[in-house]
């Protein structure tokens, strides 16, 4: 008996499905001259009541494609706003492979939990964070955070998980340019977002040591249990990397937790040209790498690497009834993790290091690195742009002379996206607003790098030269006014 959900023509299906992605792969090779709009067929389509009746997939596929086309895609190579993913193409077939088969990862499934564990170990060995390394995959860099940072508490108040704190106070530590995620789960562990301690930088945007040996003395002075240190392996806004040596060195003093948020920047510790920037990391308890930013994979595959695996195992694991945990009691996937439905997210980076390889990578990151010291030089010789700092990794902040505002910046964005040539992030350093673009896409190229100078100072140009004719036109109907 057939069922009502079989797909007619599934071979014809999938066939047209892989010629739509194949298109979608050709669009992404170069940089497209605008941005399409949705039509009012598609706006009229997706806003539809509830189909009770099926339609042929091959047009359905049609118009998935077609609408998201029309979307802002990060795989493109002028997607320089914000830290974006660039949609490897062998993790695109590893997602469909592992959508096919729908294993869930929360329980022992047999291989498919091999290539997570594989995955750990080699995102451990790029990184450098060394060995022991054990871990879990999660779906952000946010996740992955609050997963640390829920072992670190259960560490320094052991048992916290089943009794709550007591009435104990307890605080987290970390640069005052860390990333939201932070207070997000600080909230989250009952820590508290107020308990956050949002340390001052140096002139180079790190976590000052001296400032949080300061903190974390006063704090016990008073009472106050340190939780963790979360040191920023490339901060959001400028790249900037913690020092992590002496960082560590704090922590181990006092003997609290040191993790280090590397969502964005840590794959640079690979790298000739960056590698230095990361001394320490073998010290950190545990790390965040987001491999669907600088490892290129599609969203979402964030890797927790922890020291000792058994921290998250004394935070997470439980025995119920519904999962049997067998004569030898062994731990499931789930007994580290806050997600019970886990897909198989491992497998598009697992094909991502076995198609290409480390040293791809390598080349890749350095290229990326090269192209945020690329910009940063083009615009401290060009008049009309300021580069409000030299790029560590491959974020760069800088300004138009023409905004001399937040407002002035914020149309200057609007513009730029309506130009759809390039896309930039407005962003806000030190109090100035400013313009922020971002390399992480391997198919950035020179040509890319060189456009975000041209297009940005025409379009700013534009509105410039617009906001004068609007003047003169005022000024003009008031003369004809007064005769």
């Amino acid at each position: 008996m057939t069922s009502a959900l079989s797909l007619p023509d599934r071979e014809q299906a999938l066939a047209h499905a892989a010629s739509l992605i194949l298109d979608s792969w050709r669009t992404f090779d170069h940089a497209r001259p605008g941005q399409p709009l949705l039509d009012a067929r598609h706006r009229a389509l997706l806003t539809g009541p509830l189909p009770a009746d099926g339609s042929d997939a091959r047009a359905a596929l049609t118009l998935a494609a077609e609408v998201l086309d029309a979307s802002i895609s990060q795989p493109r190579p002028r997607y320089l706003a914000y830290v974006g993913s660039s949609g490897l193409e062998i993790g695109v077939l590893g997602d469909a492979l592992a959508a096919a088969h729908d294993i869930n990862v929360a329980v022992a499934a047999g291989g498919a939990d091999l290539f997570e564990r594989q995955a750990i170990r080699w995102v451990a060995e790029f990184t450098g964070f060394g060995t022991p390394a054990d871990g879990m995959l999660a779906a952000g860099g946010t996740i992955s955070n609050l997963t640390a940072l829920a072992a670190a508490r259960e560490r320094a108040l052991p048992g916290f998980r089943h009794s709550g704190g007591d009435g104990r106070r307890m605080a987290l530590y970390c640069s005052a340019d860390a990333h939201y995620s932070v207070r997000r789960a600080a909230e989250v562990l009952a820590i508290g977002g107020r308990q956050v301690r949002a340390l001052p930088v140096d002139e180079e945007r790190r976590l000052r040591p001296d400032a949080l040996a300061a903190a974390i003395a006063a704090d016990v002075r008073a009472g106050i249990v340190p939780v963790a240190v979360v040191a920023t392996g490339g901060t959001t806004l400028t790249g900037a990397v913690d020092a992590l040596e002496p960082i560590a060195a704090v922590c181990a003093e006092h003997g609290v937790w040191l993790h280090v948020d590397g969502a964005y920047g840590l794959p640079a510790a690979a790298t000739a040209s960056a590698g230095a920037l990361f001394a320490g990391l073998e010290r950190a308890d545990s790390a965040t790498v987001d491999a669907h930013k600088w490892l290129a994979v599609p969203k979402a595959c964030s890797v927790l690497l922890v020291r000792d695996g058994a921290t998250l195992e004394r935070t997470f694991s439980h025995h119920e009834s519904y999962i049997p945990h067998g004569e030898l009691a062994e731990l499931h996937p789930v007994d580290r993790t806050l997600e019970y439905s886990r897909p198989l997210r491992a497998l598009k980076l697992w094909l991502a290091f076995t198609v290409h390889g480390a040293d791809a990578f390598r080349v890749a990151i350095e290229r990326n690195l090269a192209q945020a010291r690329t910009l940063a030089r083009l615009l401290s010789e060009h008049p009309r742009f300021e580069l409000l700092h030299e790029p560590q990794l491959s974020a760069v902040c800088f300004r138009h002379v023409s905004c001399p505002d937040a407002a002035a910046t914020a149309a200057l964005v609007r513009a730029i996206e309506r130009d759809g040539r390039i896309l930039l992030a407005a962003a806000e350093l030190d109090g100035r607003s400013c313009l922020r673009a971002c390399f992480v896409n391997h198919r950035t190229t020179d040509e890319d790098v060189e456009a975000v100078v041209e297009v940005v100072d025409e379009v700013a140009g534009g509105l410039v030269g617009g906001a004068s004719a609007g003047a003169a036109d005022a000024r003009g109907a008031d003369a004809g006014a007064a005769r």
